[in-house]
C-alpha cells in the first residue's frame, strides 16, 4: 500500500480503486438493486454510515470528492425520503446524484457516479464493499484481512482484490450487520464469533486486539442451488462408479465419515450425501453454524450457541449430539465433530442408529481413526486403547478422504472401508483411491479415480438391502 493511501485511508477518504475494482463491481446501479436484498429500516440502514461521516468531521478530515457526493447522497435520503420504503428510494438515487453533480460545480466531471451510487446501494442493501464479491458466482470465499487487504479464491486460487474499506470502524460496521440479525456480538470480551448469512454462508470474524491487522472476516460462500452428485462427477471429484457407490452406501444405512483438511470441501461432499437419504426418514442435523441444505422435508436442524457474556448459557455440540437421541431420529448428521461428541457419535452408531453421517478433519483415512481416538479420550472418561477402537471399527463402516490439491482442485482421493479389528489394530481397505500421474503444463495435477479391484466386506450387506452394484464397479478398466 502505497503512502498516498495510507494518508487518505487514515483522513478518511474512500481508498482509491482502479478500473480492475471498478469493474469487480461494475454493474449499472438499477442491477445493484435488483441483485441486493433490501433493509426494511431506511434510519437503521444510515445509522452507522452518519456516526463514520460525524466523527469524520470531528476530525476535520477532508473528504475526496467521490466521498462527499456519497455523504450528499446521504443527507438528501434521509431529509427527503426517509419515510419512504427503502426499496421505493432505490430507483431514485441516480436521478438524485444527477441532480447533486448539476448543482454542484466541484463535482462535475471528478466523480464517477455510477460508481459512487453502486456503492451507496451496497451500503445500505448489502455488505458494503464485499457485496460485488458476494454476488459473484465464481468466487468461493472471501477474506478479509483488515480494512485495506481483500482477498478472494476463485477455482480453488487466491487472489488479491483491489476492494478495501475506509477504515476498521468501516469494516466493523459491516461485521455489526452480519451477526446482529442471529442475536451474536463482537466487542472486546466476545472478539471471536462464528455466523451465517442469510443464504447459509459461513462467516467467521476476528477482531483487535486478537486480529493484529485490524477486524478480520472470513466468508465461505455457499452455492444458492445445492451442488448435487453430478456436479460433483462435473468437477471431477469422484467419478460416476463412486457415486454410484456412495449412493448405495447411504441408502444401505452405513456409518460414514467424510474426512480431509480445511476447505478441501467436507461440507459440500456430506451435503451431497445427505441428499439421498430417503424423503420418509426422520434427519437430525448438528451444526455449529447451520450450513447443510437438505431438500427432504422431514428435517431438524439443531446448532449449537456460545456462552453469553457471564460466560454461560453455552450449548455444546456435545449436548446436542446427546438431545438428538430422544428426538427418535432415523439420520444424525453432524456437521464436524472435534471433541467429546465423538464418544456419544460412535455409542449412537452403535446402538441401532445406523446411517449417521459426520465430518472430521484428517490428512488420510487412518489419521481420521487416531483423531477419533484423540476426541474419545476428551470427552474426560478413562477407556482402554482397544475399547476406544473396538467402538470405532463397531460403529464407522466408511472413510471418505476428501483433499484440496496444489492446483486447487478439490478430490476425493480415498474411499476406505472400516474392516474391523485384528489383535490391536483397527484394518483399512481403500476400495477407490486417486493415482497422480504428475502435473501438466499449466501446473494441474494430473491423475485419476479408481478402483483397487477389491470388494468390501459389506457387499452382501448392500445386497440384501436390496441394493445391486455391478462387479465392474470395483474393477479398473483397461486402458
Amino acid at each position: 500500500m502505497s503512502l498516498l493511501d495510507k494518508i487518505q485511508a487514515r483522513a478518511g477518504h474512500e481508498p482509491p480503486e482502479t478500473a480492475a475494482s471498478a469493474a469487480a463491481g461494475a454493474a449499472e446501479p438499477e442491477e445493484a438493486a435488483r441483485q441486493a436484498k433490501p433493509k426494511k429500516d431506511l434510519l437503521t440502514a444510515f445509522r452507522h454510515i452518519r456516526g463514520h461521516d460525524a466523527k469524520a468531521k470531528a476530525h476535520s478530515a477532508p473528504l475526496s470528492k467521490h466521498q462527499e457526493l456519497k455523504n450528499k447522497l446521504h443527507k438528501q435520503i434521509l431529509n427527503d425520503l426517509k419515510d419512504e420504503p427503502v426499496e421505493n428510494i432505490l430507483p431514485k438515487i441516480d436521478a438524485m446524484a444527477v441532480q447533486i453533480i448539476q448543482e454542484d460545480e466541484s463535482l462535475r466531471g471528478k466523480v464517477d457516479r455510477k460508481k459512487a451510487v453502486e456503492e451507496l446501494i451496497h451500503e445500505l442493501t448489502g455488505y458494503g464493499p464485499i457485496n460485488p464479491l458476494l454476488l459473484d458466482e465464481e468466487i468461493s470465499e472471501v477474506m478479509v484481512n483488515g480494512p485495506h487487504q481483500v482477498y478472494v479464491e476463485r477455482g480453488g486460487r487466491l487472489e488479491l482484490t483491489h476492494v478495501q474499506f475506509r477504515d476498521d470502524e468501516h469494516v466493523m460496521n459491516i461485521i455489526d450487520k452480519i451477526v446482529s440479525p442471529i442475536g451474536r456480538r463482537v466487542d472486546e470480551s466476545s472478539p471471536m464469533v462464528d455466523a451465517r448469512l442469510p443464504d447459509g454462508s459461513r462467516v467467521n470474524v476476528i477482531i483487535p486486539p486478537l486480529s493484529l491487522k485490524g477486524p478480520s472476516i472470513t466468508i465461505r460462500k455457499f452455492s444458492k442451488d445445492p451442488f448435487t452428485i453430478d456436479d460433483l462427477i462435473g468437477f471431477g471429484t469422484l467419478t460416476r462408479d463412486m457415486a454410484i457407490f456412495l449412493e448405495a452406501c447411504v441408502k444401505a444405512r452405513l456409518n460414514i465419515f467424510v474426512s480431509g483438511g480445511t476447505g478441501s470441501g467436507k461440507t459440500t461432499t456430506l451435503n451431497v450425501l445427505s441428499s439421498f437419504i430417503p424423503s420418509d426418514e426422520r434427519i437430525v442435523t448438528i451444526e455449529d453454524a447451520a450450513e447443510l441444505q437438505l431438500w427432504q422435508e422431514h428435517v431438524v436442524s439443531l446448532e449449537s450457541r456460545p456462552p453469553n457474556i457471564e460466560g454461560r448459557g453455552a450449548v455444546t455440540i456435545r449436548d446436542l449430539v446427546r438431545n438428538s437421541l430422544r428426538m427418535r431420529p432415523e439420520r444424525i448428521v453432524i456437521g464436524e465433530v472435534r471433541g467429546g461428541e465423538a464418544l456419544d457419535m460412535l455409542q449412537a452408531m452403535n446402538t441401532g442408529h445406523d446411517g449417521s453421517l459426520a465430518t472430521g478433519h484428517s490428512n488420510s483415512p487412518r489419521d481420521m481413526i487416531a483423531r477419533l481416538e484423540t476426541m474419545v479420550l476428551m470427552a474426560g472418561i478413562e477407556l482402554p486403547v482397544k475399547a476406544i477402537r473396538e467402538q470405532i471399527a463397531g460403529a464407522v463402516d466408511l472413510i471418505i478422504q476428501q483433499s484440496r490439491l496444489r492446483d486447487g482442485s478439490r478430490k476425493i482421493t480415498n474411499i476406505t472401508e472400516v474392516q474391523g479389528m485384528e489383535g490391536d489394530v483397527i484394518v483399512l481397505q481403500d476400495i477407490f483411491s486417486f493415482r497422480q500421474t504428475g502435473v501438466d503444463e499449466a501446473g494441474r495435477i494430473a491423475g485419476k479415480l479408481v478402483p483397487t479391484g477389491v470388494r468390501p466386506r459389506f457387499y452382501e450387506r448392500l445386497e440384501t438391502s436390496g441394493i445391486h452394484i455391478p462387479a465392474s464397479v470395483f474393477i479398473e478398466e483397461e486402458g
